[in-house]
C-alpha cells in the first residue's frame, strides 16, 4: 500500500511540474542587460532600462526602429506588455520569408489590423482586416495578446479593446515577432510565447 502511495505521490510531481513547464513556451522578463540572441535589431536604439526593453527611432536610420524575436512558427499566442513613452503606438507586424505578411496597429487613439501589400507585386493591396477607436494613456502599462490560427488573427487588451480578423495569407509561414516603434520611444515588457506550431 505504502509503495502503491508512494507511486501516485512521484506521479502526481510529475503531472504538476509537466503542467507549470507547458504553460509558456518562451517568457523574457528583461531582468538583465544581456538580451537572448534571438532578439535583432534592425533600426532604431534597442536596451533594456529598468527591467523593461525599451525602443526608440533615431532620425538618422530615416526608417522605424525594428527589433524581431526570431522564432519561426505558423500559427501562435503570445502575450507582452508595453506603455507609451514618448511615441502614440506602435506595430506588432509579422513576415514570411520573403516579405512583410500582416500587423496589428496599436495607437492612443485608433488601433486596427491590416495585410501588408507585397512590395515586389504592384498590383498588390493591404488589406483593412479590422480598426476600433482605441484608449492607451502615455506612462500607463497594458497587457495584450495576439493568437494566429489558420486563417484567423485575435488581439485582446486588458483595457476591454478586442481586435480580429481573417485572410488566407495569415496561413502562411512566419519568421518570428517583430516590434516597429516610431517616434521618441516604447516600452516592452513580459514577453511570453504561450504556444506556437
Amino acid at each position: 500500500m505504502k509503495i502503491i502511495l508512494s507511486l501516485i505521490s512521484v506521479m502526481l510531481v510529475v503531472i504538476s511540474t509537466q503542467s507549470r513547464a507547458g504553460d509558456f513556451v518562451v517568457q523574457d522578463g528583461f531582468t538583465t542587460a544581456e538580451m537572448s540572441p534571438k532578439w535583432k535589431s534592425a533600426k532604431g536604439e534597442w536596451k533594456v532600462v529598468d527591467g523593461m526593453l525599451s525602443g526608440r527611432e533615431l532620425a538618422e536610420d530615416k526608417h522605424a526602429a525594428v527589433m524581431t524575436y526570431l522564432e519561426p512558427h505558423t500559427n501562435a499566442k503570445i502575450r507582452l506588455s508595453f506603455q507609451l513613452k514618448g511615441s502614440t503606438g506602435f506595430q506588432l507586424s509579422f513576415n514570411h520569408s520573403k516579405g512583410h505578411l500582416f500587423r496589428v496597429v496599436i495607437g492612443e487613439k485608433e488601433s486596427y489590423i491590416t495585410t501588408d501589400k507585397e512590395k515586389k507585386d504592384p498590383a498588390s493591396k493591404a488589406v483593412m482586416l479590422q480598426k476600433k477607436p482605441s484608449t492607451f494613456e502615455p506612462g500607463k502599462t497594458y497587457t495584450m495578446t495576439c493568437e494566429t490560427a489558420g486563417d484567423k488573427v485575435k488581439v485582446d487588451f486588458d483595457n476591454g479593446l478586442s481586435l480580429e480578423g481573417s485572410n488566407p495569407v495569415l496561413t502562411q509561414a512566419k519568421t518570428g515577432f517583430r516590434f516597429v516603434v516610431k517616434g521618441p520611444g516604447m516600452l516592452f515588457d513580459d514577453f511570453t510565447i504561450l504556444s506556437k506550431e
